[in-house]
């Protein structure tokens, strides 16, 4: 092989990576501390993919139509068609952790993205780098549009090209909030008010980085990560696409939530009933109901009540908030096809696995941030600042229980769409297998034909928990797990085939156990018939978790 030390002071380009390692397997070093493998898996040089990763935000697993909803998505829709869904993935349950396990293969807790007893959260350990930096060395060029919400900064770890908010906190929570950026030709909108709206802001600039990418790399394969805060709160959304849902949901989330489900069933993406609605849980931060009357308005509601009860007033507000969430999805699922429509144009679309996906389920947090809420501004406009909610929230996570931030399914239930015409045979189906965000980084190196480093950073880099997803993408294929970990701010749960034993933070640190083949909604609780079982799968969430610590040590 090339001697590459001649090369580090520059860019090692695809070509590079191809003289270096041939046809065969061959190892790569870039400063003498990254060491990558290509893999042989049939392929000849120059037909590695494309890569599409695009993510929701708090999106609810039934919100799409595909997923049984009823918000108008045809462009995630003609995606389902022409791929594959699951329906049984899964995320963390928070949008921070998701994206650290998303581009790293690592739970987060793993990488101290989250925290958990003996482990804190702080900067990734030297042996975990984001996945554009597993892909770089081979050829790959890798852009970044949207949200961030990962420690370093995006041009740090890896992309190419990077725009976005990427500080936690109040600078990226205002849709219409226009940023001035612009970017080798690529320019955002600077107007106020509707002419700038950041869900078309961030197509628009993934739009221009592919035709950059097209112009001027067009024999290189590249990974485009597409971040939307759509349809995090604040509820911003377009008056067009509001008007659009305006007289949906006056029949009230009890409804919906159960027409839902019929058409879930009749999709075949669940087999478990309705789970009933929990009025009494709530995140503990949200503004108490006096605080939401006071700052909001009397039509706000704290809790997801029976939707009959509700007065007028406030059936009023709560329909046009979920209009103004329809809305937002709606929007997005526009600019997706609009992203779709480049990929075509550039010919890249038939040989770019796409994949969809949200960072958590829906949320019931109801707060205010930034500069507050203005209560004569109009419901979804730009100093509006309104919340989902936990009434809406629970529709949007139809079946299952609770909300983001819970381990429970509600909260880590993620809707999961792949599509790539050239490298998956399977049209329209369905996967029931369990999988996991950790899955991603695995698939995609696989297809990329790169093998994870045996060190990192002159450091062993420890095992990884995820699996390549590759195998689903045949007719029929399947997925097996061992098992599958969560934790996250006291709640705590891990599965082991069709078995979960769940906790909930506030719930006296109280093991559930629920058989998840026919009992995905957790009505159940099993722990007192088997205990045998809530032992063992207790002992393998300690197990993972003595894991972890070990390798941070």
């Amino acid at each position: 092989m090339k001697d590459i030390s001649s090369i580090r002071r520059r860019t090692l380009t695809r070509r590079d990576f191809l003289k270096m390692t041939g046809a065969g397997v061959a190892s790569v070093a870039l400063g003498g501390c990254l060491n990558l493998q290509k893999t042989g898996t049939g392929r000849t040089n120059g037909d590695e993919p494309n890569i599409v990763l695009i993510m929701a935000d708090d999106m609810g697993f039934s919100d799409a139509r595909c997923y049984g909803g009823d918000v108008d998505t045809p462009n995630l829709d003609g995606l389902a068609a022409g791929g594959i869904r699951f329906t049984q993935h899964y995320s963390t349950g928070r949008c921070w952790p998701s994206r650290a396990c998303i581009l790293t293969g690592y739970y987060a807790q793993h990488i101290r993205r989250d925290t958990m007893p003996g482990i804190q959260m702080g900067e990734r350990p030297g042996w975990a780098p984001l996945l554009p930096q597993l892909l770089k060395p081979a050829g790959y060029r890798c852009y970044h549009s949207g949200k961030w919400h990962i420690d370093g900064e995006p041009t740090e770890s890896g992309f190419d090209r990077s725009w976005g908010r990427h500080k936690f906190g109040c600078d990226w929570d205002r849709y219409f909030s226009s940023e001035i950026w612009t970017e080798d030709g690529i320019k955002a909108p600077v107007e106020a008010a509707e002419r700038y709206y950041s869900t078309v802001a961030i197509a628009d600039h993934t739009i221009g980085c592919l035709k950059l990418h097209a112009r001027n790399r067009a024999d290189e394969p590249f990974l485009q990560y597409v971040a939307f805060y759509s349809p995090h709160f604040p509820l911003h959304a377009l008056r067009k696409d509001i008007d659009r849902y305006r007289d949906t949901y006056f029949v009230g989330w009890d409804v919906i939530r159960r027409q839902r489900w019929k058409r879930m069933k009749q999709m075949r993406i669940i087999n478990c009933g309705l789970s009933e609605r929990e009025e009494d849980i709530v995140p503990h931060w949200n503004l108490t109901g006096e605080e939401l009357e006071q700052q909001i308005g009397g039509g706000e509601v704290p809790w997801a009540v029976a939707w009959d009860s509700l007065k007028e007033e406030q059936k009023r507000f709560q329909a046009t908030k979920m209009a103004i969430h329809a809305a937002m999805i709606h929007r997005m699922d526009a600019e997706i096809g609009r992203i779709i429509a480049q990929l075509k144009e550039m010919g890249a679309y038939h040989n770019t696995l796409i994949a969809f996906a949200s960072d958590n389920g829906a949320s019931a947090e109801q707060i205010i941030r930034g500069d507050g809420h203005d209560k004569s501004a109009e419901p979804g406009s730009a100093k509006s600042y309104l919340c989902l909610g936990p009434g809406w929230s629970t529709a949007a996570n139809t079946p299952f229980r609770l909300h983001k931030h819970w381990t429970h399914e509600g909260g880590i239930s993620s809707p999961l769409i792949l599509h790539w015409p050239a490298g998956i045979s399977a049209r329209g189906e369905l996967r029931h297998d369990a999988s996991h965000f950790i899955d991603f980084a695995p698939t995609v190196l696989e297809i990329g034909g790169v093998r994870w480093p045996k060190e990192y950073m002159n450091k062993e880099v420890p095992e990884h928990p995820g699996m390549s997803l590759v195998p689903a993408f045949a007719k029929n294929g399947a997925v097996r797990h061992k098992n599958l970990w969560w934790c996250h701010r006291g709640n705590q749960a891990i599965r082991a085939g069709e078995w979960k034993l769940t906790m909930r933070s506030r719930n006296e640190e109280k093991w559930e156990l629920y058989n998840l083949k026919t009992d995905r909604c957790e009505m159940n609780d099993l722990s007192s018939r088997f205990p045998d079982k809530l032992r063992n799968l207790a002992k393998q969430w300690n197990e993972v978790a003595d894991g972890f610590r070990e390798d941070l040590m």
